[in-house]
């Protein structure tokens, strides 16, 4: 774009937002002009405001279910994420607390990284809304000997759309160290 047209851009901004933020022209250093019909301004925001406004925030249904189970020093989870939709989302991140903290060495699966000494943060990637869902699997030490573990689980992150469900992708499941698989 050449410099005169941005110039020109910015100007007619101005003098739009001024029309529309009472003070603002005073602010931009310019005297708000009254709008070339005579109507008052308070008139012209009004019209210049209907049909605009942010985007919809898409809606959207994540579900996480599966199985932990804990035994011989090893934390076993499996991960079921899901979009119920209406909306796809591009992408989602699931939050896994512990109620121990984690051995330091370990190796993670791709896609999932460590956040503190007790969390695990997974990228579930894009969910199509009522797509096939996205198996997440992890086999975790705990640090020390404990006889139960408790893991939470969450969404952190969904795209940015808003969740009309959110009980179905939060969990919090007790599991004593029998190697017995508890579903959430």
């Amino acid at each position: 774009m050449p410099l005169s047209a941005a110039a020109a851009m910015a100007a007619a901004m101005t003098v739009l937002v001024a029309a529309v933020v009472p003070g603002a022209a005073a602010s931009a250093g310019t005297s708000p002009e009254a709008p070339a019909s005579g109507a008052p301004v308070t008139e012209l925001s009004a019209t210049i405001g209907e049909g605009v406004g942010a985007a919809p925030v898409p809606e959207a249904d994540l579900s996480h279910h599966g199985y932990v189970s804990f035994s011989g020093g090893h934390i076993a989870l499996r991960i079921r994420s899901e979009n119920l939709g209406p909306s796809d989302v591009t992408s989602s991140t699931v939050r896994l607390r512990f109620s121990v903290p984690l051995a330091l060495r370990q190796e993670l699966p791709h896609g999932c990284l460590r956040s503190g000494k007790a969390t695990v943060l997974c990228e579930t990637g894009g969910l199509r809304s009522g797509g096939g869902a996205r198996q997440t699997a992890l086999d975790l030490r705990p640090a020390g000997g404990p006889d139960e573990v408790i893991v939470r689980l969450d969404t952190v992150w969904n795209g940015g759309a808003r969740d009309t469900d959110p009980k179905n992708n939060v969990h919090q499941v007790l599991a004593p160290a029998t190697g017995d698989a508890y579903a959430f």
